[in-house]
């Protein structure tokens, strides 16, 4: 039986990376797009193919013969979002439709409103930042392909991203500093808040798993629920727990500092905009998605962070053993 064959745009990030791993332990042959190819060849065991998903033509010819368009590119450091990010989603919709491949797409919270809680897929998608209305343009012109004709679709909504692979997260930019044994935490959010982090292997599991069922609707959209911190505490003790340092303190993100150099840093705009979900405890329902799949991929939150903080270069060494995954 022939391998089904994935295209990846963005597999140098921290999710295209995990999906394109998990989708060839699942048995699927995996095609990797990239401006410069040669000099990643030796970074993955991907089929590495030179393009740019700004043209539509590379992206077209480097989804030939694909059942599965993975568009998990974005423009590096929050940059150009407004004039990139739409029209590289629009070049993937004209691949799909000329390959009858499917699109997946990571979904984000960005889309919805912070106030909003225990949020179905289902929800009004009304967004208070510049980044989650491009998200909910990006969602509603996948939604328009998929009732068109033109593509079929998948998006899997988790909340803030962590895990080996992942360097572009709240996790190794906020609460620690890569490559130094943490002297301290800072918490981002507001004290007594909850908070919701998806480990990158479980969604990306999770990913493979739903596009890999016989019977999709054209526009299916899932949401994970991964570990809901209740107070904002629970992440802190999990990575003091990893540390091995029980009294290891907590410092208060300094958000007036981030938003007085907001102006001149790209970063640092980008994360005084996203402060607001930090104050309120949005929370996605996961109901659907277990009923798809009968459970949903997770780490227990130790193993994850453990795992995460090694591979980030925050602890000495790593204790051996593999992670485990049980029904949520």
């Amino acid at each position: 039986m022939e391998h089904k064959t994935a295209l990846i745009l963005g597999a140098t990030g921290g999710i295209g990376g995990e999906v394109a791993a998990s989708l060839m332990r699942a048995g699927w042959r995996v095609r990797a797009m990239h401006r410069d190819p040669q000099r990643l060849r030796d970074a993955a065991p991907l089929e590495w193919v030179q393009g740019d998903a700004m043209v539509a033509g590379d992206v077209a010819h480097s989804a030939a013969g694909a059942a599965l368009i993975v568009h998990a590119v974005n423009p590096p450091g929050y940059r150009d979002w407004e004039r990139l990010v739409l029209p590289m989603l629009d070049n993937t919709i004209a691949a799909a439709r000329a390959s009858n491949a499917r699109i997946l797409l990571p979904g984000t919270v960005y889309n919805y409103a912070p106030e909003l809680r225990d949020i179905a897929e289902d929800a009004p998608q009304q967004p208070r930042t510049r980044k989650g209305r491009i998200r909910v343009e990006m969602e509603r012109r996948l939604q328009e392909a998929a009732k068109s004709g033109d593509a079929k679709v998948l998006i899997v909504r988790a909340g803030d991203f962590f895990g080996p692979r992942a360097a572009n997260n709240w996790f190794s930019q906020g609460l620690v500093k890569p490559h130094q044994t943490p002297r301290f935490i800072t918490n981002p959010g507001r004290p007594g808040v909850g908070h919701q982090w998806n480990y990158l292997p479980d969604v990306a599991e999770a990913m493979v798993r739903l596009a890999g069922l016989p019977a999709l609707d054209d526009f299916a959209r899932f949401h994970m629920a991964g570990h809901w911190d209740p107070d904002g505490t629970g992440m802190v003790d999990a990575i003091r727990a990893a540390i091995g340092n029980p009294a290891l303190p907590v410092r208060r993100m300094p958000w007036l500092a981030i938003r007085l150099a907001a102006p001149f840093v790209p970063l640092f705009r980008e994360l005084a905009e996203m402060r607001c979900l930090w104050q309120q405890p949005l929370r996605l329902q996961n109901t659907r998605l277990v009923a798809a799949l009968g459970m949903e991929p997770l780490t227990p939150l130790e193993d994850a962070v453990r795992a995460t903080l090694g591979a980030i270069g925050c602890l000495a060494s790593v204790p051996s053993g593999g992670s485990q995954r049980v029904a949520n």
